[in-house]
């Protein structure tokens, strides 16, 4: 393999993903983590590792944000946040935990690789990220990775350049993100 080409090939994925975003809708996800009283997170799998990375970010910056699957997050409800990836929009156990949210008052935030799909439609906020995802029918940006590895990786630079946004927009410094940072080892 030519590492140097494929780097080529793949730079020009994400860069046809990224020109492809919809700003009104990053807009409206960055609006509602801003609004939320807590903020809950839920992906599995390798979009799961991206959505628990930015789960922590969220929290260097002083949200109260938490990883779903962790025991000490919270009950949710009225005025807060479930932010759920489902790459293909469609996952079965995800989909259960978006009906629970919305069935005790909270919002839901769906950033999915098929808006089409059953989980994406139930969004009160939507954000589509234009990247060929594993099991996904919708118009994306094809890729020469296998499965969902530009969905996943471009899941991770997204969910970067929003906690860059969040970071100007609640005047955060970088030493005030550091201060938050576990300092325990």
């Amino acid at each position: 393999m030519n590492y140097r080409e494929q780097a080529k090939i793949i730079l020009e994925e994400h860069r046809q993903v990224f020109e492809r975003l919809d700003t009104e809708q990053i807009q409206a996800f960055v609006d509602a983590i801003k609004a939320a009283r807590r903020i809950i997170l839920i992906g599995v799998g390798r979009e799961g590792l991206s959505t628990r990375a930015f789960t922590m970010r969220l929290m260097h910056l002083g949200l109260d944000s938490h990883w779903i699957w962790d025991e000490t997050t919270p009950s949710i409800g009225e005025g807060d946040l479930l932010i759920a990836t489902s790459g293909c929009g469609e996952i079965g156990h995800i989909d259960y935990v978006v009906d629970r949210a919305k069935a005790n008052g909270a919002k839901v935030a769906v950033v999915t690789g098929d808006p089409h799909k059953k989980t994406a439609k139930k969004a009160d906020i939507l954000l589509f990220l234009p990247a060929a995802v594993y099991l996904g029918t919708a118009d994306v940006v094809p890729s020469v990775q296998p499965m969902g590895n530009l969905f996943e990786q471009a899941l991770l630079i997204l969910f970067d350049m929003i906690v860059m946004d969040l970071r100007e927009q609640l005047g955060k410094t970088f030493p005030e993100m550091e201060a938050m940072h576990r300092n325990l080892e």
